[in-house]
């Protein structure tokens, strides 16, 4: 059954006015990454509950979590007004199995993800399993603008520290962006664009993650599957490991 932990806001940053990442001291608690916890604030109409998936990697100080403003939403306006010694509430134990002990082994892994769906993976960076288990690790981040790519000071800081192994390519839609590619995931895995970008293979052998939006889960897993990649299951294992995060 779950529980309740108090928790602190140590730290609330605007990367712009719809995209926010909130910090929180509570007492410490085991979860895996790419896990989720559940944040509540008690209103006068009731607690107000959303599961979020934690940024930080296990072991962290705070628990982060990135978080996109939706202007209607039942949680999110309230979080984004939080400011540093404000209290919520966080739910244990954490929930999910879009994790690494999920996944196969394979020649290389790929992090797809579009939005703040790139958040599970910024804690899997965080951790030693992922650097013993793949040679090569590709993280792919898909947003609308690039104003939404985020935590870039942090990917850098991996790529240095585990060098030829972490390959980050952003994907940006709506406009130009130095580095960047600007068509859908879908396209870009079909036309093989992607995979030359990043100057990495991504067939049968490969395994891979997908993280975000419901459209682009549905669109990049079809296009992958075409390609000859099957959906991983406990019970089959494959290639394809999905987290629909909203």
């Amino acid at each position: 059954m779950a529980k309740w932990l108090d928790a602190t806001v140590t730290e609330n940053k605007h990367w712009h006015a719809n995209l926010f990442s909130v910090k929180l001291k509570t007492a410490g608690f085991d979860f895996t990454a790419g896990q989720f916890v559940r944040l509540a604030i008690e209103t006068a109409d009731g607690r107000k509950q959303r599961a979020y998936s934690l940024v930080n990697s296990p072991g962290a100080e705070d628990q982060e979590f990135l978080i996109s403003t939706v202007a209607d939403g039942l949680l999110s306006p309230l979080l984004q007004q939080l400011k540093m010694g404000d209290k919520l509430q966080l739910s244990q134990p954490a929930s999910g199995f879009f994790t690494l002990d999920e996944v196969p082994d394979g020649d290389n892994l790929w992090l797809i993800s579009s939005g703040t769906g790139i958040g599970p993976y910024l804690s899997m960076l965080g951790t030693t399993q992922l650097w013993q288990r793949f040679d090569h690790v590709i993280l792919v981040h898909s947003v609308r603008t690039s104003a939404d790519l985020v935590y870039r000071d942090f990917i850098e800081q991996q790529q240095l520290q585990y060098p030829g192994k972490l390959h980050y390519q952003a994907i940006v839609t709506r406009e130009a962006h130095s580095g960047a590619l600007n068509k859908r995931l879908p396209e870009l895995i079909s036309s093989g664009e992607l995979q030359r970008a990043c100057n990495q293979k991504l067939d049968t052998q490969s395994q891979v993650m997908i993280c975000g939006n419901p459209a682009m889960i549905t669109d990049t897993r079809a296009q992958l599957e075409s390609m000859g990649l099957v959906k991983n299951l406990r019970r089959t294992p494959g290639n394809i490991t999905v987290e629909q995060y909203w």
